[in-house]
């Protein structure tokens, strides 16, 4: 498939913004990409067509329960999974919460509970609650010169006890890819695995059955969606999750963790942003799983190219250091990096001013960052994203090039 970037473009209203005169430049994509003009469409039909709560024997409410279905069915063709075992909530951080509680009911005081140095704090700190239950949480440590998981500890460290495995499938903060699939292999057979795929999902195609986890999030607003979380569950799985629920809430998976009124609009907006990405130059292609990958595969190679020449060109700006994994190995489209003499907010104030938009910090993943001890304000990140440009990378180059 030719990336054809125009038309890629011409899609996202946002890209038209313009700061001071020049145009804005969008590397803040792993807090939340834009989102294409198919997704504010969808956001308005549903809150003008059909707008109401479930159950009712009205048209509007019998709409609700269509666009729920095909959220679902949206979401389980990204992710490779079957619509029963696809749920929303709030957010990937509140449904893992869900998750960890329900969890619990099936641990024992002294079970063992693994999570990462790697990782976002919304893939730990669910987890490390449950040691106030009397599991034993343990961290597998990273390589701090390469940003990688010590799949050495993580061996050394997993026992017969160990019931549950929390895992990031890539690094919000580095880019980090991890060999879920490998790590599967390292764990006992009962032991369940559970996959942040947050900072995955926007960039590499996604199968849960290959990576053979038995959970999974995301954040459609991380792949041109709306604010809302999705958790994969495998079936075996979700159908004895004991989880939080009000009387008459369902208990079957997967309403027995959706709590509440869902977020139907967001819903409807998640449908819309797997659609983009099953078409992102809008030809309208319909959506079935294998073009979607042939799509996302498309967009990787586009994201990856354009991420050399800027990987490259921070590399070789003097003052500059790039942590986390090099070109040699996976990895996402995103870099941390700081600048000799300058603290990471000061850095991007400077972008800011100039409208290039990137973050600044440690992203909430707090043990990382810690563990890189970069200096002072934490990292310096940017990500790209199938909307952004050569020329916009270059503004960049041009711009940290100033402050050295």
């Amino acid at each position: 498939m030719k990336w054809d970037i125009d038309a890629v473009r011409s899609q996202f209203p946002a890209l038209k913004m313009q700061v001071g005169g020049e145009p804005a430049v969008f590397f803040d994509g792993p807090g939340g990409t834009q989102v294409p003009r198919r997704v504010l469409d969808s956001l308005e039909h549903y809150l003008v067509r059909a707008n109401a709560n479930r159950g009712g024997p009205f048209v509007t409410s019998e709409k609700t329960e269509e666009i729920i279905e095909g959220g679902r069915l949206a979401a389980a063709t990204l992710l490779g999974a079957s619509p029963e075992e696809v749920a929303f909530g709030a957010n990937m951080t509140t449904l893992n919460y869900s998750l960890s509680r329900a969890l619990l009911r099936h641990l024992n005081p002294g079970d063992e509970i693994v999570i990462t140095d790697l990782d976002h704090e919304a893939n730990r700190g669910p987890w490390l609650a449950l040691s106030e239950m009397g599991m034993e949480v343990r961290s597998v440590r990273i390589d701090p010169g390469d940003g990688s998981l010590d799949l050495e500890h993580l061996a050394s460290t997993v026992t017969p006890r160990t019931r549950v495995a929390a895992i990031t499938a890539a690094s919000n903060a580095l880019g980090t890819i991890v060999d879920t699939a490998k790590v599967r292999r390292l764990l006992p057979d009962d032991c369940i695995l559970v996959v942040d795929g947050v900072h995955f999902t926007p960039h590499e195609p996604v199968d849960v059955r290959a990576m053979d986890c038995d959970f999974f999030l995301c954040s459609a607003y991380k792949f041109f969606g709306p604010h809302i979380g999705v958790l994969y569950g495998r079936s075996r799985f979700f159908e004895r999750l004991e989880t939080d629920r009000l009387r008459p809430q369902k208990d079957s998976p997967p309403d027995r963790i959706e709590t509440g009124t869902l977020n139907h609009e967001g819903i409807a907006g998640t449908a819309a942003a797997v659609a983009f990405m099953a078409d992102p130059m809008a030809t309208g292609r319909s959506l079935d799983r294998q073009g979607l990958l042939d799509s996302v595969r498309a967009m990787k190679s586009y994201e990856n190219e354009l991420f050399e020449t800027l990987y490259r060109g921070l590399e070789s700006i003097p003052g500059v250091t790039i942590h986390g994994p090099g070109l040699d190995v996976p990895r996402t489209p995103t870099a941390g990096f700081t600048v000799e003499g300058k603290d990471a907010r000061t850095v991007v104030e400077h972008l800011g001013h100039s409208g290039i938009f990137a973050w600044d910090g440690h992203f909430y993943a707090m043990t990382l960052v810690e563990k890189l001890a970069p200096g002072p304000g934490g990292l310096v990140r940017v990500g790209l994203a199938p909307y952004n440009t050569r020329g916009e990378v270059e503004r960049l180059l041009q711009r940290v090039e100033s402050m050295v």
